[in-house]
């Protein structure tokens, strides 16, 4: 007996509309998490937006893959379940109170209708009848006719219009069941199984997809599914890779997606207008091809997977690189060939640093004034302002504004033997900023920070060649003499000039050189702070950066004899070509690379990124949907009415009596027509 009532009390539980409500309301809460939060993204962005502390947090509540989280699976096969009881418990009453007229209702009951009236009947009560059954039948109502009375001399109308309301309740909560059975299709309940008992297992490795293990690719049949793949120009694919938690499973394909030609179209700001991919589908099984161009939400679907447009990615564009040393007195470059997702090694020094080309960008419209604000420059620790503010930033105003098609950039990570990378985007063209040409190569920790961005100033040719040969001989030591005795030389003249102060002068530039070549204005800074009283300081700061622009000056005539140049004639451009040469090489040290690459050519390759679903229940969900609509219309819109008129021949009287499903002022207004018409109808 016990055990009768636990059971009935669980089936209550479950057929209650209550229970349902609290289900929808959870799966709502859920529904939101899973609109707002991006899905099966990979696990480092979720770290990389959420912190150490969050992220797994939300990862135990599954909240990175809502939709296949085993709670809300458990949740919608629950509210499949109740909804069902719920349709099992009530439909079969809703569905007899739509048939039932209700004949069997009392005098009695008809006086505590609320909205009720007597008339006198003035013509015989056939013809009453008669009259009224025409006007109900012309209004909408069907009606039963049943005789009331001891001997049957009465007679009770009830008729009805408008029953039909109930089906809302009946299509609302089909269609809830029809939409919970569609998401559990699409759930992909089967493949959840095969992971809970290991015979899947998600490949956390990065490793090309031929050597994925089976127990971690799932076969062509799979019931479910959601895929990404990127294909560059020329080549194919026959497998989509699905992100699932801190890894990714291989699903096999039924065909071979080919891209014949990638198509993109670009606004004048940059963003994409237009993109789409020219494919080739060849069926596995019959060889059959298929050639379509798909586009965003215009996707093609064979054997009941959709290829949708998803988005476009570097296919491996080639290119070809000039390396230039940053930190040492070496001036020749060295060439450095790579393609977009691809590494190379190359060594600086003793050092071997690997380099990993990781995007090439074919133009690139940008805010010049807001890239070479105060935030655009390479800073570096512990700089004496006071050093700084003597030669100047060099940035530009960054209240004003400069839209520009500043043409290609690549960006690249450099990695050192321990695994440490920095990330660099550099620029193909130079940039003319506040009436100078500048390289900008932009440097940055960890994808969260924006690029810092260091200037290498082009020469009087246009060309980087006369900075790299600056900072050159600035950072050679055996040079240091010699630009020390050119500048005394050049800088003091006339027979009053003891040699012991020409001696003195060299020293001091030699002296300027040799703490710039050590951290740039840093080192120059620090010991202008440590060394000399504070009240002496700003003096001192403005002779050293005197010292060290004339000295900058003669490494440049120097750096040129050495190539066989002329001369750099003594102008306002050679003076601005000197101190933008100081400034970038006193932030290469900030730069975190002993290298700087220089993009010489480039041959691209575009690639596409389709996205392959397999979507079972996505007509289901689109019926239920339907289904749901219909039924809130028909509760919304569908009003019901019923009325009685019972006729008494003996009293000559007849009563009326109106009840509706909503109390509205429409009602009152249809009732007070009704009671006219049918109040006409007892008179002669």
């Amino acid at each position: 007996m016990a055990q009768h009532t636990r059971s009935r009390a669980a089936y209550d539980l479950l057929s209650s509309m209550r229970f349902a409500i609290s289900l929808l309301t959870v799966l709502a809460i859920a529904s939101v998490v899973g609109t707002v939060l991006k899905q099966a993204e990979p696990y480092p962005n979720y770290i990389s937006q959420f912190g150490q502390f969050w992220f797994p947090v939300f990862e135990a509540l599954g909240l990175y893959d809502v939709y296949h989280a085993a709670w809300f699976l458990a949740i919608l096969s629950f509210l499949v379940l109740s909804t069902s009881l719920c349709i099992y418990r009530n439909g079969p009453g809703m569905l007899r109170e739509m048939r039932n007229f209700r004949e069997l209702a009392t005098e009695r009951s008809l006086q505590h209708i609320q909205q009720r009236a007597e008339f006198e009947l003035a013509v015989p009560a056939a013809a009453a009848l008669s009259r009224a059954t025409q006007y109900l039948t012309a209004s909408g109502f069907r009606f039963r006719s049943v005789p009331r009375g001891e001997d049957g001399a009465d007679t009770l109308i009830a008729a009805k219009a408008g029953s039909y309301h109930r089906t809302g309740y009946l299509l609302t909560h089909c269609g809830i069941v029809v939409i919970c059975f569609g998401g559990l299709l699409d759930g992909n309940i089967p493949l959840k199984a095969l992971q809970l008992s290991g015979q899947k297992v998600i490949e956390t490795r990065d490793i090309p997809q031929s050597q994925v293990p089976p127990q971690s690719r799932l076969s062509p049949a799979n019931l479910s599914f959601r895929g990404n793949v990127n294909i560059p120009e020329g080549t194919s694919a026959s497998v989509v890779f699905q992100n699932v938690a801190d890894g990714y499973l291989v699903q096999d394909l039924p065909f071979t997606v080919a891209l014949k030609k990638f198509h993109i179209d670009h606004y004048s700001t940059g963003q994409p207008r237009d993109f789409a991919s020219d494919i080739v589908v060849t069926d596995n099984e019959t060889g059959e091809r298929f050639e379509r161009t798909i586009r965003v939400n215009y996707p093609f679907i064979h054997k009941g997977i959709a290829i949708y447009q998803a988005s476009f990615a570097d296919g491996g564009t080639r290119m070809q690189l000039k390396g230039w040393p940053l930190l040492s007195p070496r001036v020749a470059p060295f060439d450095v060939a790579g393609a977009v997702n691809q590494s190379t090694r190359i060594t600086s020094g003793d050092t071997e640093i690997r380099v990993e080309l990781s995007d090439f960008r074919p133009f690139n419209i940008e805010d010049l004034a807001s890239n070479t604000g105060a935030s655009s420059r390479v800073e570096v620790a512990s700089v004496s302002k006071k050093v700084l503010d003597q030669l100047g930033s060099g940035a530009a105003d960054n209240t004003k504004k400069d839209l520009r098609n500043v043409g290609p950039s690549f960006q690249y990570r450099l990695r050192d033997t321990q695994g440490q990378a920095r990330e660099f985007s550099n620029y193909m063209l130079p940039l003319q900023l506040d009436g100078a040409w500048y390289l900008m190569t932009g440097v940055r920790g960890n994808p969260n920070e924006g690029f810092r961005f260091l200037r290498l100033p082009l020469d009087i040719d246009g060309r980087i060649d006369g900075h790299m040969q600056l900072r050159a001989t600035l950072l050679d030591e055996k040079s240091r003499a010699e630009i020390g005795r050119r500048f005394a030389r050049n800088a003091v003249s006339g027979s009053a000039v003891s040699e012991t102060m020409r001696e003195r002068l060299a020293e001091s530039a030699e002296k300027v050189l040799q703490l710039f070549a050590l951290r740039g204005f840093e080192s120059v800074g620090q010991f202008i702070e440590k060394g000399i009283p504070q009240a002496e300081q700003e003096k001192a700061a403005d002779v050293y950066v005197k010292v060290l622009e004339g000295a900058a000056l003669e490494a440049l005539q120097l750096a040129r004899e050495r190539v066989k140049l002329p001369p750099a004639p003594f102008e306002p451009q050679t003076l601005r070509f000197v101190r933008d040469s100081l400034t970038s090489v006193s932030d290469s040290f900030a730069y975190g690379a002993p290298i700087y690459l220089q993009l010489v050519q480039y041959e691209e390759i575009k690639a596409s990124g389709l996205q392959l679903t397999r979507s079972p229940g996505k007509n289901i969900v689109y019926t239920g949907s339907l289904l749901l609509v219909l039924g809130i219309f028909a509760m919304l819109y569908i009003r019901e009415r019923r009325i009685w008129l019972l006729v008494k021949p003996a009293q000559g009287k007849m009563l009326l009596a109106m009840a509706t499903n909503r109390h509205t002022l429409e009602n009152e207004h249809e009732f007070e027509r009704h009671k006219a018409a049918l109040a006409a109808a007892a008179r002669d």
